[in-house]
């Protein structure tokens, strides 16, 4: 049976919405959403917070992960990557649960996966024998580039979006979840490495957080769902 670790980054100094995951969503602090769902995923073998914050710490064992250290502040930055917080996790747990399979990724900033999301996510990993997969979701949006101005279709025949066909249709990448196996993150550190699968998710399933109007959007999305 594949080993698999679900980690959650969190820093203590976010800027668009200050102490956003610690926030209150429908009852609960933010970064809880997304490790009650690692812990609900049958495919999750553990569940680890990486954080600076020792407020967050606090929070995220209650709920029940792993939060072994701190993140040191080399790794908690306002422009530090993702990925060396990843490494960092990954090594600690596995000094005293170890070796894993692969790792999951889950941005507490996104927050709405339904029931069943993540497992469904393994599922399509496994039987892509892939080496990554990110969450994505349908996009029918028409792009501009400003420099030069120039549109991404053909704006002498603007299509209707009942007439877009499916090689036509892009994906958004979601931040929701990602899962990169262990050996090539390690190699490449990136969580999206080698062969990657796409897993499309549910349109609300979509949503990030990065502003007060984004958090009554997603209270109103959650309230519906759950």
């Amino acid at each position: 049976m594949s080993r698999l670790l679900a980690i959650i980054p969190a820093r203590g100094g976010s800027k668009g919405v200050p102490g956003k995951n610690l926030r209150d969503l429908c009852g609960k602090p933010l970064i809880a959403w997304s490790i009650e769902q690692a812990l609900q995923a049958n495919c999750v073998t553990d569940t680890v917070v990486s954080t600076d914050s020792e407020a967050i710490a606090r929070v995220a064992r209650a709920a029940g992960a792993h939060v072994p250290c701190l993140r040191p502040a080399e790794l908690a930055t306002d422009d530090a990557p993702t990925e060396p917080a990843m490494l960092h996790a990954l090594e600690v747990m596995e000094e005293s649960h170890g070796r894993y399979d692969a790792v999951m990724l889950l941005q507490p900033t996104s927050p709405l996966r339904l029931a069943g999301t993540l497992d469904s996510a393994w599922e399509a990993f496994v039987q892509d024998d892939a080496d990554s997969l990110c969450g994505v979701v349908e996009t029918h949006a028409f792009f501009w580039q400003v420099d030069p101005v120039r549109a991404s279709y053909d704006t002498a025949n603007r299509p209707r979006r009942q007439d877009i066909q499916l090689s036509d249709i892009r994906y958004r990448e979601t931040g929701s979840v990602y899962i990169t196996r262990r050996d090539a993150f390690r190699r490449e550190g990136n969580r999206l490495a080698g062969k990657t699968a796409l897993f499309i998710m549910q349109e609300r399933e979509g949503w990030e957080i990065d502003s007060l109007v984004d958090f009554a959007v997603l209270g109103a999305l959650l309230s519906e769902e759950f």
